[in-house]
């Protein structure tokens, strides 16, 4: 087949060999077989269903070529960040080097806060790291959740007074 318009030359390439039924669609399955993190561990089903959300356009559960060119081009900018956060080049974000990445994005959160995303995103061990695609998955989560918490903070102050029902509404757009 030819490239489409639009389409990056090596993501259609790369798209051909992950569509693996030649549905002309990638699915969540595919999908995760096609991404890995350093340790050649795949990635998280609930990050690779984060993903196909935010680029599939008809909402039918998978990605047109177009949308996966555009996801590979996602990727790698958070993959850039990502090694750029990675400072002593494990493959893996530790604690020191997350408060540090959070910070450099312009979150003012807390260590204790971190800590929590280590224990809920890291695989379990005695030095906890977070992996590339929980990275992604905890970045596109904090910028989701940022963006529903300034439509209510409209003076930017950094509280909100919320109802239940709003703080629910907010988590289920957001986040499911």
């Amino acid at each position: 087949g030819h490239v489409p318009p639009g389409v990056d030359p090596e993501a259609f390439s790369w798209f051909q060999s992950v569509d693996a039924d030649r549905s002309g669609y990638i699915s969540l399955k595919e999908l995760k077989q096609a991404l890995v993190n350093s340790n050649w561990s795949t990635f998280n089903d609930e990050t690779c269903l984060l993903m196909i959300n935010m680029f599939d356009k008809t909402r039918s559960g998978r990605i047109d070529v177009h949308g996966f060119s555009a996801l590979m081009r996602f990727i790698q900018q958070w993959k850039t960040l990502f090694q750029q956060y990675d400072r002593d080049q494990s493959g893996s974000i530790s604690f020191n080097e997350l408060q540090q990445a959070f910070s450099q994005m312009g979150y003012n959160l807390s260590p204790q806060f971190s800590q929590l995303l280590l224990a809920r995103y890291a695989q379990r061990s005695p030095n906890p790291s977070i992996q590339l695609d929980r990275f992604i998955h905890i970045c596109m989560q904090l910028q989701s959740t940022t963006d529903a918490f300034r439509q209510k903070d409209t003076g930017l102050v950094g509280n909100v007074r919320l109802s239940y029902e709003d703080f629910l509404t907010m988590v289920v757009t957001r986040m499911m």
